[in-house]
C-alpha cells in the first residue's frame, strides 16, 4: 500500500522519467555524524520510522528498509501501511541494502542517490559489488527536494564563543597545533567534515543538531588561512573579528564543492572517509594526492586538557545531584502517582535544567521498565509508553550536555524486591563494570583488548551482550565521540590506543528478551598511574557520581576487591553530593551508599 500523501507513487513515476531502475536513501546529512538535522530526516518523512539508523532502495515493485536490531519492533509499528517493507538481519540468508542491491539489480540498471549524503565507504562498496554487472551508479540524483514541500529549512543558530574558563585553550593554540601536525604529516590541507571537529578547532559551540551543541559547517585548512563554510549570519560580529584576526575566512555552507575543485594540482589534502561524502570526493582535483586517516582534530581533542578534566569533576557533581534529586523523588512516590517512561524522561530532564551551565540532555532519554530494558535502546513513545510497576526492573540511560562537560550514565533499580536471578544478573554486569574500572595496563594498550574485563564474569557463565562495552564522549560535544572505543569487534575505534586524559564509558550489560535490560555505566578517565621497568602503567578514575542499587547485588557473587571498590565508590557518592541536596535527600542517599 502506498502512503496516504502518494509521495512514493510520485517517487517511483520520477524516477521512471529519470530512468532510474533503483533510488538509494541513507540516513544521513551532508556531515555523515551519529544525529542529523531534521531538514536531513529523509527517512522519518517517507515512511514514519523514527529510528536514528537506516536505509531505503526504492524500485518500481519494493521499498525497504533496513536498520539495526534496536529498532526491529519499531520499525515493524511505524511501517505499517507506508508501503515499505522491513529488511530484516537476522534472517539465514540476510544481506546489507549494498549486498542486497547486488545480488538482486538486473544487469544494465542505473541507481542513483543523492551523493552529499552517501559515504565514501558506501559508494566503494557499492562499486566493488557491482563490477561487472554493467550498473550504473549516479551518485548526483537528489529526487526528494522536488516532493518535499514543508520541508523543515535548513537550521540557522547562532555560533556561541566557548570560554576558555570551560576548554582551557584558545583557538589560536588549537589552531597552530593542528597546523604542526600537518607539517609533520607532509599534508598541505586538512578538509574537516566532521562539524565536532570544527567546534573544538575554533571553540565555537551552536544548536544546529538535536542533543549535540553543533553548527553545521564544513571547513578547509592550510598553513595560513582557514576557509570556514558556514553562513555568515550565524556568526555574531563580535565573534567574526575574531575569526579576521586568526586568518579565518568565512564563505557560504555550499560552496564547500566548488572551493575543494580549485586546490592546486600536486599539493596534499588529508580527508577523513568516515565523514567525507561521495560528492565532496568526487570534486577533490585529479592530481592532489589524498590522504585518508582520522582527523587531526579527533586525535587532539580526544586527549581532555587539565582544564577540561577539572570542569568535568565540577559537571560530574552538578550532574550526580539532578540524577540523586530524581530517583529520590521516583522512590517516594512510585505507587502514589502515574509514573510512566515519559514521566520519567521529563522528570529527569527538569531536575538537571535545574544545575548551572545546562543546555539540554546530550541524547534522547532511554527509560525502560520490564521487557522494554531488554531493547538496548528502546526510546519511550506515547504509543509504547509503560507506567512504572511496583514490582520490576527500570532502566535509565540518561546525559546532559553542559557549557563545562557531557554526561552519559546509566543506572538499573528495582521498583520492588527483586528476584534471585535479576541479583544475579545484575552482579555479573556490576563485577564487569568494576573490572574495567580498576584496570591498571600497561601504555600502548587498545580499546579491544581491555574489553574481555568487562565481560569475562558474564561469559563464564553463558552471558553476553551484543553492544560495544565503551565509547568517547565529547566536552561540551558529542556523547559519542572517536576515535576510541572498548569493544570485542575488529573495527577501526576499539583498534586506538587509550591514552591519558581520554573519557569513554563504562557499560556492560545483559538482555532477557521480554522480561528485562540490566546495564550499569559510568564515564571513566584515563590517566597515567606509574612507570616501572616494564614500561608506563595506565589506570581509569570513575568520574560519574550516583549510586548503585544495592537491592540488587548478590553479594555472595562479589569478591573484597570488589566489595572494597564498590564501598570506596559509594562513600565519594556521599561525601560529593551530600553538600548540594536536602536534609532529607541526604538521609536517603546515606542509606543508598552504606558500606555492604
Amino acid at each position: 500500500m502506498d502512503l496516504p500523501n502518494n509521495v512514493l507513487t510520485q517517487l517511483r513515476a520520477a524516477m521512471k522519467e529519470n530512468n532510474i531502475d533503483g533510488y538509494l536513501i541513507p540516513s544521513a546529512d551532508p556531515h555523515l555524524g551519529e544525529y542529523i538535522p531534521e531538514h536531513w530526516r529523509i527517512i522519518s518523512w517517507l515512511t514514519g520510522f523514527t529510528g536514528s539508523s537506516s536505509t531505503l532502495f526504492i524500485t518500481d515493485s519494493f521499498a525497504g528498509l533496513w536498520s539495526d536490531s534496536r529498532y526491529f519492533i519499531q520499525a515493524e509499528n511505524q511501517l505499517q501501511n507506508s508501503g515499505f517493507v522491513l529488511m530484516k538481519p537476522f534472517l539465514p540468508d540476510f544481506k546489507d541494502c549494498i549486498e542486497w542491491i547486488a545480488g538482486n539489480i538486473n544487469t544494465g540498471s542505473k541507481i542513483a542517490v543523492d551523493g552529499r549524503i552517501f559515504s565514501i565507504g558506501s559508494k566503494r562498496k557499492a562499486e566493488k559489488l557491482l563490477k561487472g554487472k554493467n550498473v550504473t551508479l549516479d551518485l548526483e540524483c537528489d529526487l526528494i527536494s522536488e516532493f518535499w514541500n514543508d520541508r523543515p529549512p535548513m537550521p540557522d543558530s547562532k555560533a556561541l564563543d566557548h570560554s576558555l574558563i570551560f576548554c582551557g585553550k584558545d583557538r589560536a593554540t588549537k589552531i597552530s597545533d593542528l597546523r604542526r601536525q600537518m607539517i609533520k604529516q607532509n599534508t598541505d590541507y586538512h578538509l574537516l567534515t566532521s562539524v565536532d571537529d570544527i567546534m573544538w578547532l575554533l571553540n565555537i559551540r551552536g544548536n544546529d543538531v538535536k542533543y549535540c551543541p553543533l553548527l553545521t559547517s564544513f571547513a578547509i585548512v592550510d598553513q595560513d588561512q582557514i576557509l570556514l563554510f558556514v553562513e555568515d549570519n550565524k556568526i555574531p560580529l563580535k565573534l567574526a573579528s575574531e575569526f579576521d584576526k586568526l586568518d579565518i575566512v568565512m564563505l557560504p555552507y555550499d560552496e564547500i564543492t566548488g572551493m575543494l575543485s580549485t586546490l592546486p594540482s600536486g599539493s596534499t589534502i588529508l580527508i577523513t572517509t568516515e565523514t567525507t561524502s561521495a560528492s565532496l570526493f568526487n570534486s577533490i582535483p585529479e592530481g592532489m594526492t589524498i590522504k585518508e586517516d582520522i582527523s587531526i582534530p579527533t586525535r587532539l581533542k580526544a586527549i581532555k586538557n587539565s582544564t577540561e578534566i577539572e570542569n568535568i569533576g565540577k559537571v560530574m557533581v552538578r550532574d550526580g545531584v539532578a540524577l540523586t534529586k530524581f530517583f529520590f523523588w521516583l522512590e517516594q512516590n512510585i505507587g502514589l502517582l502515574a509514573i510512566s517512561e515519559l514521566t520519567v524522561n521529563e522528570k529527569l530532564n527538569a531536575f538537571r535544567s535545574e544545575q548551572d551551565n545546562f543546555l539540554g540532555p546530550s541524547f534522547s532519554t532511554i527509560a525502560a521498565f520490564g521487557a522494554h530494558g531488554a531493547l538496548p535502546h528502546y526510546s519511550a513513545t506515547a504509543e509504547s509508553d509503560s507506567v512504572i510497576g511496583i514490582n520490576g526492573i527500570l532502566l535509565v540511560d540518561s546525559g546532559g550536555q553542559y557549557l563545562d562537560g557531557t554526561t552519559d550514565i546509566t543506572r538499573t533499580i528495582a521498583t520492588g524486591r527483586p528476584e534471585a536471578g535479576q541479583k544475579r544478573d545484575f552482579t555479573l554486569v556490576l563485577k564487569g563494570t568494576i573490572a574495567l574500572a580498576m584496570a591498571k595496563f600497561p601504555e600502548g594498550t587498545k580499546g579491544i583488548q581491555l574489553d574481555i574485563l568487562a565481560r569475562k564474569a558474564l561469559w563464564e557463565r553463558g552471558l553476553n551482550y551484543g553492544h560495544g562495552t565503551g565509547h568517547g564522549v565529547g566536552f561540551c560535544l558529542n556523547v559519542h565521540e572517536g576515535p576510541h572505543s572498548i569493544g570485542p569487534s575488529g573495527g577501526t575505534s576499539s583498534k586506538i590506543v587509550i591514552e591519558p586524559g581520554m573519557l569513554i564509558s563504562d557499560e556492560p550489560a545483559i538482555y532477557r528478551e521480554k522480561e528485562y535490560g540490566i546495564r550499569i555505566e559510568n564515564l571513566i578517565l584515563c590517566y597515567e598511574d606509574e612507570e616501572t621497568e616494564f614500561g608506563k602503567f595506565l589506570k581509569f578514575d570513575t568520574l560519574s557520581l550516583c549510586y548503585i542499587d544495592k537491592s540488587l547485588i548478590d553479594i555472595s557473587l562479589l569478591d573484597k576487591k570488589e566489595i572494597d571498590w564498590l564501598n570506596s565508590y559509594h562513600a565519594e557518592v556521599y561525601q560529593k553530593l551530600s553538600p548540594f541536596i536536602t536534609s532529607e535527600e541526604r538521609l536517603w542517599l546515606k542509606d543508598k551508599t552504606a558500606e555492604l
